[in-house]
């Protein structure tokens, strides 16, 4: 897509027809409710739930972006007990794995940051409490969510304030975010399954971890200190108040500090104390977190809306167009729209006071996802950037986290 043919598309309202509207709305929810599982039958699970339905086993954070949707009807799909799911199986030390299995065992090893998730438990809680008030429940779940950011804080964050974290927990599977020719020092955190970690980063040894420092992470680690901060004011936990607060700002002066690239004017991870030259979706978490000085916003915004980069048909990609793993029909993390993660760019840009731009994207996103589902008759996991069709490695029927664009997003931006 050009610069001329972005401009022109910025004059377009993006008009999704009123019944296809709420055609959308419905089977979104009809299958949205297919996917609530567990009950007194359940051998482990005993409240029904709503799930992504990927497997037998729980998501951690396909179910906090589920809860953006099913906040709306959490009577016929009940998100709190989804939520719950991951509470009730807490460790002592505060620890919460990004995975349960249907028996409620861990899939994965406390012990690597595999385990871990982007931790948007607190987001997730704030969504509900929007919409039902209840101030008993964020008493109830506040403790354990504090547990979870303490744990996260003793464990994945450095000397210089910043996170690490693993490709595969990030969520973002396979998105290329190493660096480039990278050899292993020996002081990292070995996998206990080398021949999976072989088979998902194809020469990479799960020892890389230690060495990196994410962007997302840390500001999705600001973003979770600030959301603490607004329930423990809710609730009258005054005395956590404080100490959220400075190291949220401690977190967010370090990615300023150490991931800001003024030549470039983006933020890149980092490897052994190094910018890695890599852009990807990862980078605008820090929107939403509130972490962009006034001075930076421009230039990062600049990325975002261009139409040789992220901005592509269907945005948001999440490799850039520029980017030589660039994969223009998907490639699941290698440049597909996925619904999760332009909806986190949405509410970043309403965080800066990006309202226009905000409504934008979420109109043009709705009307892609609007125009898919008319051709199929159905949702999909991701979309594929460069054109109005399914990713080229998408799940169909999924009801799962893309419904909270016929429902969310015709919430927030299309209804009225």
């Amino acid at each position: 897509m050009s610069t001329e043919a972005f401009a022109a598309a910025e004059a377009r309202d993006w008009a999704v027809p009123l019944a296809l509207q709420h055609e959308m709305y419905d089977q979104a929810l009809k299958l949205a409710k297919q996917k609530v599982r567990g009950g007194p039958n359940d051998p482990v699970y005993k409240k029904p739930f709503v799930d992504a339905a990927f497997s037998g086993s729980i998501y951690l954070w396909d179910t906090c972006f589920i809860a953006t949707y099913a906040k709306f009807h959490p009577k016929e799909l009940p998100i709190a007990n989804a939520l719950d799911n991951f509470y009730q199986r807490q460790d002592a030390d505060g620890f919460i794995c990004r995975e349960y299995k249907a028996d409620g065992t861990p899939y994965w090893p406390k012990s690597h940051p595999v385990s871990i998730n982007p931790p948007l438990l607190a987001f997730a809680e704030l969504e509900l409490f929007g919409e039902t008030g209840d101030l008993e429940r964020l008493k109830t779940v506040y403790p354990k969510l504090v547990r979870f950011f303490d744990f996260l804080a003793a464990n994945y964050r450095g000397e210089d304030h910043l996170y690490f974290s693993d490709s595969l927990g990030s969520g973002m599977d396979n998105i290329p975010r190493y660096p480039s020719g990278w050899r292993d020092d020996g002081h990292g955190i070995r996998f206990s399954n080398p021949l999976f970690y072989w088979v998902i980063y194809g020469d990479l040894d799960a020892k890389w971890n230690r060495q990196g420092r994410s962007v997302d992470m840390s500001a999705q680690m600001v973003l979770f200190a600030n959301n603490l901060s607004e329930i423990a004011q809710h609730i009258g936990q005054n005395t956590d108040i404080q100490r959220l607060r400075i190291s949220a700002k401690e977190t967010s002066d370090a990615i300023n500090a150490h991931c800001w690239n003024e030549d470039d004017g983006f933020y890149y991870d980092l490897g052994y104390g190094k910018h890695i030259p890599r852009r990807h979706i990862g980078m605008f978490w820090t929107l939403v977190a509130g972490v962009v000085p006034e001075t930076r916003l421009a230039p990062l915004l600049a990325h975002l809306t261009d139409p040789n980069q992220f901005w592509r048909q269907v945005p948001v990609a999440t490799l850039p167009a520029d980017s030589p793993d660039f994969d223009p029909e998907g490639g699941y993390w290698h440049g597909s729209s996925w619904a999760p993660t332009t909806y986190m760019v949405i509410r970043g840009l309403e965080t800066v006071g990006q309202h226009a731009l905000a409504e934008r994207l979420a109109r043009q996103f709705y009307w892609c996802v609007a125009e898919v589902y008319k051709a199929t008759g159905t949702f999909w996991e991701n979309y594929a950037p460069d054109q109005v069709a399914p990713g080229n490695s998408s799940r169909r029927d999924f009801c799962g986290w893309t419904a909270l664009v016929p429902i969310t997003i015709w919430h927030d931006y299309i209804k009225g």
